[in-house]
């Protein structure tokens, strides 16, 4: 394959995200553990919020009628409070003592404050000031209705969404399953971390930060560990994958075809069927994209940034689009702090910090040295500045797009 036949990204991520089909498997959680996961049906309230008319203040439970105007003197007959109905009738000329959350007692339409209230002797009170009718009532059903939906299926539940559930009398929610994505690392060169290396090895960093990212777009991982250079070794961690119903088989590293690289014809001796290999970006030209059975594979590039690159752009909207949700927007624009050489045939993804200027605009400070090894500055980066492939030379102050690696409060 020639240099000018490499796929571009754009194309490379819609056939990946094509074929990709959001899990319809459905489990039932407690709602203590449902945050943050998708709703699989809508949710209809199993009663009436509030059940009854309620007050809306601490105060007094009247007559409207019986205070046409400030001044009227009222007698209280009794006392209602959360939990504590009045269990009588406010009469003529009458009163109860309500608190927040009470209902109100029947013949009441109104909730006089407790400061516009004046204490009298005798067990009565003096307003000052008007009542109106329905005043400091919640009226039952103001919140939702039994039988109503409240929330629909596709919704991410958030600590706003659990209360209302809660409020909703729903113990227990039907969600999608998380969707499960296997991480197989290769190599001879690699060993786990808390290991100590051989003069010849390198610590398996790659697995933790993809892990990661899997799970913070809402999907499970199944670690397969490092496997060594070997096709039957290769071909047991691939039967393991498929044997768990994997969604997602990601690979790391050993995915070209050099006499080490096994990675792709292991998975072809397996049945993978290749939908694309190579694309026109850097770091992470090295990108497989596949299929085995039902199984989805994604097979990243062996150098650690240029592995966390390409699950930025391409692992975590496919992880998203499995699992229901919407992948986080991470476009912005800045400028950029220095030139920027004209760009080739690839698509660049330049590490740089971010900071404001004195109009408050980002500016993108790239670092000079952009070697695919160098984790260091990817993990000091706010962001990745997006050099499209043909790119004109950039001059200091221009602007330019960028893909925000984490939110940025500077």
């Amino acid at each position: 394959m020639k240099s000018t036949d490499l796929l571009p990204v754009s194309e490379a991520l819609a056939r990946l995200l094509d074929a990709a089909n959001p899990v319809t498997d459905q489990e039932v959680v407690p709602l203590r553990q449902a945050a943050d996961r998708v709703l699989a049906e809508d949710i209809a309230a199993r009663l009436t919020q509030p059940p009854f008319n309620s007050s809306a203040m601490d105060g007094y439970a009247l007559r409207t009628q019986d205070a046409p105007e400030i001044g009227a003197e009222l007698t209280v007959i009794g006392q209602a409070a959360a939990g504590h109905a009045f269990a009588g009738t406010v009469g003529p000329g009458e009163t109860v003592r309500i608190f927040t959350g009470a209902p109100v007692p029947d013949g009441a339409d109104a909730v006089l404050i407790q400061e516009d209230a004046e204490v009298l002797d005798g067990g009565r009170i003096r307003t000052r000031f008007t009542v109106t009718k329905g005043r400091h009532i919640r009226p039952r059903g103001q919140d939702f209705a039994e039988g109503e939906t409240v929330l629909s299926a596709g919704t991410r539940l958030d600590y706003a969404h659990v209360t209302v559930c809660a409020a909703m009398n729903h113990p227990k929610l039907a969600v999608y399953r998380r969707p499960l994505v296997a991480v197989l690392a290769t190599g001879d060169e690699l060993v786990e971390a808390g290991q100590v290396p051989q003069a010849d090895q390198i610590i398996a960093s790659n697995t933790f930060g993809i892990a990661a990212l899997i799970e913070a777009a809402g999907g499970s991982v199944l670690d397969l560990g490092i496997v060594a250079d070997r096709a039957d070794l290769i071909e047991a961690a691939v039967d393991r994958a498929v044997a768990a119903k994997a969604d997602v088989l990601v690979t790391l590293g050993g995915a070209s075809v050099g006499d080490h690289d096994l990675v792709q014809s292991s998975l072809k001796a397996k049945g993978m069927a290749l939908d694309f290999w190579r694309i026109a970006m850097r770091p992470g030209k090295p990108l497989m994209v596949g299929s085995l059975g039902a199984m989805q594979v994604l097979g990243l590039p062996g150098n650690p940034v240029a592995s966390l690159v390409c699950g930025t752009l391409f692992l975590e909207p496919l992880v998203a689009r499995l699992g229901h949700r919407q992948p986080p927007d991470r476009m912005a624009e800045a400028i950029t702090a220095t030139p920027l050489s004209a760009n080739d045939h690839r698509q660049d993804y330049l590490r740089a910090r971010l900071s404001r200027d004195s109009e408050g605009r980002l500016v993108a400070h790239s670092f000079g040295k952009q070697d695919s090894s160098m984790m260091k500055i990817f993990a000091t980066s706010d962001c990745l500045i997006l050099r499209p492939p043909q790119a004109p030379d950039l001059p200091a102050g221009a602007p330019c797009p960028i893909i925000l690696i984490r939110p940025f409060e500077g």
